[in-house]
């Protein structure tokens, strides 16, 4: 799985970590995606899948609120946001 999101995303650099969120519901990839940028280094990657609709515009608000980066997020039935911690 974590070689075909590589893949998917088509990232010039490796993300660190991979987060499976598909059928979370919110705000629990929100959650999983916090808990994991804290046990992680400034400048580190992240890439979320996720499903719940509302996940778009909560990662939005949650990069604003961190002071993280949102490198790419990209649409569709599954979605997938590549975050910087900053």
């Amino acid at each position: 799985m974590q070689e075909d999101l590589k893949n998917k995303i088509n990232l010039e650099t490796d993300a660190d970590e991979y987060l499976d969120c598909k059928d979370m519901k919110c705000p629990l990839p929100i959650v999983k995606l916090s808990k994991a940028i804290k046990q992680m280094a400034a400048g580190q990657i992240v890439a979320v899948e996720a499903t719940d609709p509302a996940f778009k515009s909560d990662v939005q608000a949650w990069v604003k609120t961190t002071g993280c980066e949102l490198l790419e997020f990209i649409e569709g039935p599954v979605q997938v946001a590549v975050i910087r911690k900053l």
